[in-house]
């Protein structure tokens, strides 16, 4: 899945080895690599000999998470979806992420929208974006245990709630291997057994703040940060809006649900937004940056 995304959030911790397995001091250990177009770092509280099994597995489960949803690799299972319009017998991972989606698009009443992916194409390729916007829409995507199916001219991508999902996959690998204090960072952060503290930035205004996770997620959009068409590259399924903020960063208790938000929020107003806090269990503090750098946290 290579994402056109850039994340604006960066950890401050101690310096550490680099490496594919670096001994971190203090019985640290962190991993370094790449996965889903994005660079993957996982720090763990253990020392090299206790973290590697756990390190074998959430490779293990990126790798799975990869084979599902890579946008570009026409094996996977949304490259197909996209080729075809129906995917059968879909993964419980895919149905996971499918239901997921739903809740996010529901939250935001259809601001979240993986059926976005026929827009973005045509704006990266310099074409009408008119065609492409009438074909938007999640509610005319159908699944259940034996398909997913798409309307005519449809495709998906889940580029805005992909890395967090990831995220969190590898999150619950890890602690399914007994490393209680852990730190994921796979464009969007998950951490338990922390204080861990990230720093919060802009791409116009620099660093504006900190933040620290102890057990949940934090995941940031800055809609300027890439150019696709002429326009912001988070773009609105419904064709109405342009970003409204400058960055959005979401905490969260898992990383899809504060991936997902980030990305719509930065498209609606500050009450809209109070309202999907108040729909969102999962969802714990929202930090806004607007145009003129200044900061408003709900």
């Amino acid at each position: 899945m290579n994402l056109h995304r850039r994340r604006f959030l960066s950890i401050s911790a101690a310096a550490m080895a680099a490496g594919p397995v670096a001994a971190a001091g203090a019985g640290f250990t962190r991993w370094r690599g790449e996965a889903l177009g994005a660079e993957c770092e996982i720090t763990l509280h253990a020392p090299p000999g206790k973290a590697q099994p756990a390190l074998d597995a959430a490779r293990a489960a990126l790798r799975a998470v990869e084979t599902q949803f890579n946008l570009y690799d026409p094996t996977s299972a949304l490259a197909r979806l996209n080729a075809t319009g129906r995917l059968e017998a879909p993964e419980p991972m895919f149905l996971a992420l499918m239901e997921l989606s739903r809740q996010m698009y529901e939250a935001t009443e259809g601001r979240f929208d993986p059926s976005i992916q026929p827009l973005w194409s045509a704006l990266a390729r310099g074409l009408d974006p008119e065609t492409a916007q009438a074909q938007v829409g999640w509610s005319r995507v159908r699944w259940d245990a034996g398909a997913v199916r798409l309307a005519p001219g449809q495709a998906l991508s889940f580029n805005g709630v992909g890395q967090g999902f990831a995220t969190d996959r590898v999150a619950e690998t890890l602690a399914a291997h007994g490393m209680g204090r852990l730190l994921v960072n796979i464009g969007e952060f998950r951490g338990a057994g922390g204080p861990w503290r990230v720093g919060l930035s802009d791409p116009a205004h620099g660093l504006v703040g900190t933040r620290q996770i102890t057990d949940g997620a934090i995941a940031t959009s800055s809609p300027r940060a890439l150019s696709l068409g002429g326009t912001a590259h988070i773009l609105d399924p419904l064709g109405r809006r342009v970003p409204r903020w400058s960055t959005v960063s979401v905490e969260a208790e898992t990383a899809t649900v504060a991936d997902a938000l980030s990305t719509a929020l930065c498209l609606m107003r500050r009450e809209e937004i109070g309202a999907v806090q108040a729909r969102v269990p999962a969802l714990r503090r929202v930090t806004l940056i607007d145009h003129a750098g200044d900061l408003v946290t709900l």
